[in-house]
């Protein structure tokens, strides 16, 4: 996820989240990454995720979803819930929401897998704004339930209502955010980057991607 945006963007206010701090360290270290190189692969400076992973600053969703990929796990890995056995069924009613700076998400896939997915609510206003512009291996789909969302693709912005989808090659510079008062949601999908496939774009995985 990551052409670097400015330092006040990379994480949210205000929300708390108690376990994520060792759960980032935990990660990190179990993908054999120094700070600094986990910090190019996010597109952060190794401060600010020094930061992060001592509980000095909260990360917000597009953050977690940002190192989440950076480190081949999921969002709810790095907030601690307890993953499941693989099953191909994921119920409504263990669709638990989640909040992380102003993003909230609902798991609609199971752990363990090479893609995750999400149903996301992104809010309205300048919360919405601030998520990075990233840049990363892999794809992204994207499917409009309800609201609209501006979705930049590069120099291309692209206005999208309820039905509209978008997939594209997450190598593309890319951002979203809500274009309606109510915010938007949608169903979300991206392959983690130490698929497979990611590994053969990123070589030993010592350097980020710009």
């Amino acid at each position: 996820m990551s052409a670097s945006a400015p330092e006040s963007s990379e994480g949210g206010e205000g929300v708390e989240l108690p376990h994520v701090s060792p759960k980032l360290r935990e990660h990190r270290r179990h993908s054999g990454l120094t700070l600094e190189a986990a910090a190019s692969r996010a597109g952060l400076s190794p401060a600010h995720l020094s930061r992060l992973e001592t509980g000095r600053r909260t990360p917000s969703l597009p953050m977690l979803l940002t190192l989440a990929r950076a480190y081949g796990t999921t969002v709810s890995d790095l907030l601690g819930e307890v993953p499941e056995a693989l099953d191909p069924i994921v119920r409504a009613d263990r669709m638990e929401p989640q909040e992380a700076g102003g993003w909230t998400y609902w798991r609609a896939g199971g752990s363990g897998r090479a893609m995750q997915a999400l149903r996301l609510h992104v809010p309205a206003g300048p919360r919405s704004q601030e998520g990075l512009v990233r840049v990363h291996p892999g794809e992204e789909w994207l499917y409009v339930l309800r609201g609209r969302l501006r979705l930049a693709l590069g120099e291309a912005v692209h206005l999208l209502g309820p039905g509209d989808a978008a997939h594209f090659d997450s190598l593309t510079p890319h951002r979203i955010a809500a274009a309606s008062s109510g915010g938007a949601d949608l169903l979300f999908l991206h392959t983690l980057m130490q698929s497979g496939a990611a590994a053969l774009c990123l070589g030993d995985g010592t350097t980020g991607v710009h």
